[in-house]
């Protein structure tokens, strides 16, 4: 499956995200627990980052076994 990168998303582009009081102050208590000062957006991007690769690992392991199995 090829996924086209939509014409409006630029290399780096903003967003705006809505989160509960509750998950900001879950997200300040992990970042407060790492070294140095890490920025929520930091925090956020690194998080989306994991989720991506996790996601995809998880494709392959998927098609690995379609393949292997089909």
């Amino acid at each position: 499956m090829t996924i086209s990168k939509p014409a409006t998303v630029r290399d780096l582009d903003r967003i705006n995200l809505r989160l509960s009081a509750d998950t900001f102050a879950a997200i300040d208590s992990r970042r407060a627990d790492r070294p140095g000062n890490v920025s929520r957006n930091s925090w956020i991007t690194e998080a989306i980052a994991e989720k991506l690769a996790r996601e995809a690992s998880a494709n392959d392991l998927r098609e690995e076994s379609r393949v292997s199995h089909g």
